[in-house]
């Protein structure tokens, strides 16, 4: 995230959420409305959150609590919302190819880095239980007062455009953006388009 991140002119923080990359998770931050209540409780001054796939739940959850220091919210390709009619694909048995092909407009610029740790899973489970949903955020986001945009990469299989207009759907006032050419990570994929999209 950090390369995008200078995109944004050194005007950015990007915060290793408590339990991932290796860091300490507190015990009493088991799920993610309790990361977006330490977060709100953190912000010392009027702040904008971006958050991308997990994190967009967490700015979603941020904004539902009504921090006075949280001014405006952007969820990019945000998972967390109960859309029955466009479930979060689970990803949790896909070999890394098939998790490219979801996650990415064109898989092929976007190579695997063995380098590259994958993904938190104790963390994530530990947060989200693996359930990339919560059925009882639609109810709080109802009292959104905000502003917020939702973009979303057009090619994301992870989930689709249709489950991020009806996050948009689910915020009074939200804008939606279609971010063309670009998958679940469009941050990664399209960072140069992204920052005028939000």
């Amino acid at each position: 995230m950090r390369p995008f991140a200078d995109l944004l002119a050194g005007r950015a923080i990007v915060p290793t959420h408590p339990g991932f990359d290796g860091t300490p998770r507190p015990a009493d931050l088991n799920s993610i409305r309790d990361l977006a209540l330490f977060y709100n409780e953190m912000l010392e001054e009027d702040t904008t959150v971006i958050g991308n796939s997990i994190g967009g739940w967490i700015a979603a959850e941020m904004a539902s609590l009504g921090s006075p220091r949280l001014v405006r919210a952007v969820l990019v390709n945000a998972v967390g919302l109960d859309v029955p009619d466009h479930p979060v694909t689970d990803v949790r048995t896909l070999a890394p190819a098939e998790l490219a092909a979801l996650s990415f407009h064109d898989p092929a610029l976007m190579a695997a880095d063995p380098s590259r740790r994958g993904p938190d899973v104790a963390a994530l489970a530990a947060y989200t239980g693996m359930r990339m949903t919560d059925p009882t955020l639609r109810d709080r986001l109802k009292t959104v007062s905000l502003p917020v945009r939702v973009v979303w990469g057009e090619s994301d299989g992870i989930v689709s455009p249709a489950y991020g207009r009806a996050y948009a759907d689910a915020i009074p006032g939200a804008e939606f953006t279609l971010l063309p050419r670009a998958g679940h990570l469009p941050q990664l994929e399209a960072p140069e388009r992204l920052p005028s999209a939000i």
